[in-house]
């Protein structure tokens, strides 16, 4: 009988320069990026807090240190609103600060997500980890219940294997996803035969795309080490985790609940609607 594992650790890739929202990112982590009153990167550890998971590893670059800033105390400005109204307003930050370890360590080289990944290694040692990508800001699901990565988790305690987030996608939008092919197993989960990153639409096996949540085994540092730079000279997580489904398990799950892409302005804005109606009616 395998032997149940569970899961703690939470790795967050928040190097990238943020590129689209130049210039509001030019000096200013794009995860920094307020949705109403809370940064995105905040969305994401709480996200990663409702899953169970509470050791968060940050893979940051230069110019990043306001994401470190963010989890850490502030004496002049708590000190000025101590006592005052104001100081509700970091309620929420506080319980995550008390609640959570982090850990930062820096990717010298802007080479792919899959690099980054294998730079949080020493940070995850040899434990299976979920990775979240601040950029895709997963709202819960209207019929209650956990968010993205949470589903993710469940699922991973049942199959100890690899999964990965999926969604279905427009067909001519698959050339901005990695897109899975596989076999549903269960309603909503697919076994991965095969993926593919950024397909052409003609030349992708489905609709269905990976968006920025995983959970995934110690093993697949060693696919990573074993894989060649792709396209742009980048080590894709897409092609290592393809290469682990060709000799073991590796599942899909289409989550719950809506995602937003925090990545492109108009996703942006549209999530800051969906949250300012939400908070504020």
């Amino acid at each position: 009988m395998t032997e149940q594992v569970d899961i703690h650790k939470c790795l967050f890739p928040v190097a990238g320069y943020g590129t689209r929202f130049l210039p509001a990112t030019k000096a200013m982590p794009k995860e920094m990026l307020p949705i109403v009153d809370k940064p995105l990167i905040q969305y994401g550890v709480e996200e990663a807090m409702e899953a169970g998971l509470y050791s968060m590893g940050f893979i940051t670059g230069r110019g990043k240190r306001a994401i470190a800033d963010h989890f850490d105390t502030s004496f002049e400005l708590e000190q000025q609103i101590q006592g005052t109204s104001k100081e509700s307003y970091l309620t929420d930050i506080r319980n995550v600060m008390d609640s959570c370890d982090f850990i930062f360590m820096r990717q010298r080289e802007m080479l792919g997500l899959g690099h980054a990944i294998l730079t949080g290694e020493p940070i995850i040692g040899h434990e299976a980890f979920a990775v979240l990508l601040a950029d895709d800001l997963c709202a819960t699901p209207e019929s209650g219940g956990k968010r993205a990565l949470g589903q993710l988790v469940e699922l991973y305690r049942k199959h100890q294997c690899t999964i990965v987030a999926i969604e279905e996608v427009p067909a001519d939008a698959t050339g901005s996803y990695g897109v899975i092919s596989g076999e549903e197993i269960e309603p909503d989960i697919y076994r991965v035969t095969d993926m593919v990153e950024k397909p052409k639409p003609e030349d992708a096996p489905s609709n269905l795309a990976i968006i920025g949540r995983y959970v995934l085994t110690p093993d697949i540092f060693e696919y990573l080490r074993n894989t060649p730079p792709g396209a742009n000279g980048e080590v894709q997580i897409t092609d290592a985790i393809r290469a682990m489904a060709q000799e073991k398990p590796v599942l899909a799950v289409k989550f719950k609940g809506h995602r937003f892409d925090c990545g492109s302005i108009a996703g942006y804005v549209e999530a800051t609607n969906y949250y300012f109606k939400k908070q504020y009616g």
